[in-house]
């Protein structure tokens, strides 16, 4: 397998090479913050399989052993590492690879802190584009 991707403005691109070890939905409040949305999709892979082809990415501590880079230019948060906890992984955030659907989630961590209406997504009416 092989995965490219890139951050918003595309100052920052990236390459994934072999499989993940997983692919996941976190519902932590530090995800939630760092990218302004109610969850972010990880696909977690060897560090090696790894490479930014452009760019470098600023990477700052955001909780503890938690480090998170994202482009210092447009702020689209890029990857995740934490030596403690996951020692020789990344995760990589799937909406910024350049096919996002070919990594789909396989599960859901965190979820002592999702938020209550995440739950019941499914169940809100669903429109193409914006609602007439």
């Amino acid at each position: 397998m092989h995965h490219q991707g890139h951050c918003l403005c595309g100052a920052i691109r990236y390459e994934l090479n072999g499989a993940p070890l997983h692919v996941a939905l976190c519902h932590c409040s530090d995800c939630r913050r760092s990218a302004g949305a109610p969850c972010v999709s990880w696909a977690m892979f060897q560090e090696a399989r790894l490479t930014v082809t452009a760019g470098q990415p600023k990477t700052i501590n955001s909780s503890g052993t938690a480090m998170r880079s994202f482009c210092p230019d447009c702020g689209t948060g890029l990857f995740y590492r934490n030596a403690v906890n996951l020692p020789g992984i990344v995760g990589v955030q799937t909406a910024t690879l350049d096919d996002p659907d070919a990594l789909a989630p396989t599960l859901q961590i965190q979820v002592a802190e999702r938020l209550g209406w995440m739950a019941h997504m499914q169940e809100l009416p669903a429109f193409e584009r914006f609602p007439g």
